[in-house]
């Protein structure tokens, strides 16, 4: 069972980023800004530095995310550098053994492979990507064995092979937003890593369900990671501010008018009706916003309540060196950046 009376110096934090592309910027701006945040990280004692595959996105630029890996990975040294996730029914299942296996043998033992059954984005561009309109991530579960078994030292057996991929000892962590990747990580003895950021609902009831359900495997025990947004700065009020860049990309969302990183507005209330406002708000309920003292005794509220051995934080915003300060102060509250 979980303990949680975790302190905040006693588990791991690590970074999601979704290369966010700000109003007026560009993708070779945003990639920049991630090699430098990525680079702090690792300064500041991050454990992970994880991109999220998602498409169609005007705001957000890690859709290639495995190109984007080694280029975070090229520019940092000890960090580990991974996917959270690849959205595998996008893919064939060899295609990312191969490419997981080459960033493996680039940077040994600091490649991560976590990956999602959804499709990261809309109906027309899943089709776009799978061009098979009958896959709807059902047979995630077989396309997962497939790529373990061509990851596996033993797959010389097999007729089709991973080069490079076959052998090497690539950490594979299941990423969800429901039950369903729980249950599977708990029966394949995997780490699971639950989107809590933007599905603060089923945290508890799938993270329950993990460690419950739990068959030594990979893993002798569970291991469970929760993401997080973190809007962190030295005042409240800038908090609060800064924070209205990912309030405004998520109500574009549900408008479904996708957008780039808006700058901050003083106040969102002229911006969104009741409902709209309070739909962002149940999607972002997983979310602090605060200065040093309020986010230190919100994060260990979150750690007590889902007894997780990680967070994973995403920190959207429009302004980098605000965002690259926000981490910083997560880095020092929680004991990591001494």
């Amino acid at each position: 069972m979980s303990n949680h009376n975790k302190k905040l110096n006693e588990i791991s934090y690590s970074v999601l980023d979704l290369v966010p592309i700000t109003k007026g910027g560009s993708p070779a701006e945003s990639f920049k800004k991630s090699l430098d945040l990525a680079q702090h990280a690792e300064q500041w004692g991050y454990r992970r530095y994880w991109l999220a595959e998602h498409h169609n996105m005007p705001g957000i630029g890690s859709s290639a995310t495995s190109v984007v890996i080694g280029y975070i990975a090229g520019g940092t040294r000890t960090i580990r550098v991974g996917a959270g996730g690849i959205m595998l029914p996008n893919h064939s299942p060899l295609v990312i053994a191969e490419q997981f296996g080459t960033l493996e043998a680039m940077y040994p033992g600091r490649i991560d492979l976590g990956l999602g059954r959804a499709p990261g984005s809309d109906q027309s561009t899943m089709l776009a990507l799978r061009r098979d309109p009958r896959a709807n991530g059902h047979d995630f579960p077989d396309q997962l064995q497939q790529l373990r078994s061509y990851l596996d030292e033993n797959s010389r057996h097999n007729r089709v092979r991973a080069i490079p991929g076959e052998g090497q000892d690539i950490p594979i962590w299941l990423l969800g937003s429901s039950g369903f990747s729980s249950a599977l990580a708990a029966k394949l003895g995997l780490p699971f890593s639950f989107a809590s950021h933007f599905a603060p609902e089923n945290t508890i009831p799938a993270l329950t369900q993990y460690r419950s359900q739990f068959q030594p495997s990979v893993l002798d025990q569970p291991y469970a990671m929760a993401g997080i947004n973190v809007f962190a700065a030295d005042t409240t009020e800038e908090a609060q501010y800064l924070a209205t860049s990912f309030q405004q990309q998520f109500l574009s969302l549900i408008r479904n008018h996708p957008g780039q990183i808006p700058p901050p507005v003083e106040s969102m209330e002229d911006i969104w009706t009741e409902y709209e406002k309070a739909l962002v708000m149940k999607q972002l309920k997983a979310s602090i916003i605060g200065n040093p003292d309020e986010v230190r005794e919100q994060l260990q509220t979150f750690v007590e309540n889902t007894g997780a051995d990680e967070l994973i934080i995403n920190t959207t915003m429009y302004d980098h060196k605000a965002r690259v300060r926000s981490y910083e102060l997560v880095a020092e509250i929680t004991g990591m950046k001494q």
